[in-house]
């Protein structure tokens, strides 16, 4: 994830992270991502039903029932795994967790552990009812997807009035008193709507928005052509940090995000020093606690099955089930070779990312965008929109 709130408009100092030693068992949960130990964040993607049928789907989600999902005992043990191995947040996550009947059950169980449970939901059942539930067992964030306006965002997630019961479902957690904020993924399909959704972010008085570039993975991989050129993905980012400022400057703050393209990063900190700005320095340093692309090390993956990925999107190698050994167990075996290159992976990239005067910051961006695009892990990242003249 790439602040661009807390970079470009300054809404974050370096010492603020140092200030709790960056350990992430310590920082606020805006702070997270400048820890130095990088225990997990860790998504689990409790269910593959989804009552929506999304074109970029990663989990190939669809509206039946599967039964191949951890029970609720199973559920309780990978909590408690989680919580003895110092994880900071667990993100329930699916299809659409809010199919499972015993969701506020397991959100409870992590909370009651120490845990900081968020949702990542189409927004599309969440009744006031289910609301209340969530605010009363301390849920700390929901984020809801939307991809546009209704006519775009419906035909995106492939069914009529998703727009206005995820709207719905925004209002339900606001009157609930839950934070909540938005989710968006950008291609050409929707990259117009950018303005939009920060008019929404506006009028509704939503505090929070994270902009995903697109991962090539499940349904997903089939809008590799449907991403943006490098020259179209520049504007949007600069569309993003503009906007950004706009709230700002207007005393109208919002915490702003762009997440699976960490060239974002170092863009940020060249703008920034072409306007001469004096924010610039404090950039860099927080770019550096940040470290870029953290698959396999700073974020992980727990399938409905029990199967352990680098990330969620990477569901073609399977570390381990946790139905056979603890999730702490597998992601610190170092023995298995896909695992180790990912604690380490500046160290195997390969081309331009190699020689990449940014590597330090960015990690070597998303492996898995590099190997769907040209079947080696360790290729460039072909979203990686810098110019030779930038990362030379």
């Amino acid at each position: 994830m790439i602040g661009i709130s807390k970079l470009y408009c300054g809404t974050v100092e370096p010492s603020d992270a140092l200030r709790y030693g960056r350990n992430s068992a310590k920082l606020p949960s805006h702070l997270l991502q400048f820890s130095s130990d990088k225990r997990p964040v860790v998504v689990w993607n409790m269910t593959q039903r989804c009552n929506l049928k999304c074109v970029h789907c990663y989990a190939h989600a669809s509206d039946r029932s599967f039964g191949n999902e951890l029970s609720t005992q199973e559920g309780r043990h990978l909590i408690d795994d989680l919580s003895e191995f110092g994880v900071p947040v667990i993100l329930f996550s699916g299809g659409e967790p809010l199919v499972r009947k015993d969701l506020p059950e397991l959100a409870n169980y992590a909370v009651q552990k120490g845990l900081r449970a968020v949702i990542s939901s189409n927004g599309t059942l969440i009744t006031l009812q289910t609301a209340r539930i969530l605010k009363e067992i301390g849920l700390s964030y929901i984020g809801i997807s939307i991809d546009g306006m209704a006519e775009i965002n419906d035909r995106f997630r492939g069914v009529e009035g998703a727009f206005q019961s995820a709207i719905k479902g925004i209002k339900n957690c606001q009157k609930a008193g839950i934070k909540v904020g938005l989710r968006f993924t950008i291609n050409k399909f929707n990259v117009k709507e950018i303005p939009n959704i920060f008019e929404l972010l506006r009028e509704m008085e939503i505090p929070r928005a994270c902009f995903y570039h697109l991962v090539y993975a499940g349904r997903g991989s089939k809008l590799i052509d449907e991403d943006l050129s490098h020259e179209a993905t520049r504007s949007a980012v600069d569309q993003i940090i503009d906007l950004t400022k706009k709230l700002h400057d207007d005393n109208k703050p919002k915490e702003i995000l762009t997440v699976d393209n960490h060239a974002d990063g170092p863009y940020v900190y060249l703008r920034l020093l072409k306007e001469h700005s004096d924010q610039a320095k404090k950039v860099l340093e927080l770019l550096k606690m940040n470290e870029g692309n953290s698959s396999g090390r700073g974020i992980g993956c727990v399938s409905w099955d029990g199967e352990v990925y680098a990330d969620q999107f990477w569901r073609h190698h399977s570390f381990g089930n946790v139905k056979n050994r603890p999730f702490s167990e597998i992601w610190t075996d170092t023995s298995e070779p896909l695992m180790n290159k990912l604690k380490e992976k500046k160290n195997y990239v390969k081309g331009k990312c190699a020689t990449c005067r940014w590597l330090d910051i960015c990690g070597g961006n998303f492996r898995v965008r590099a190997e769907a695009a040209t079947g080696d892990i360790w290729a460039p990242d072909p979203a990686c929109y810098l110019t030779d003249e930038e990362i030379a």
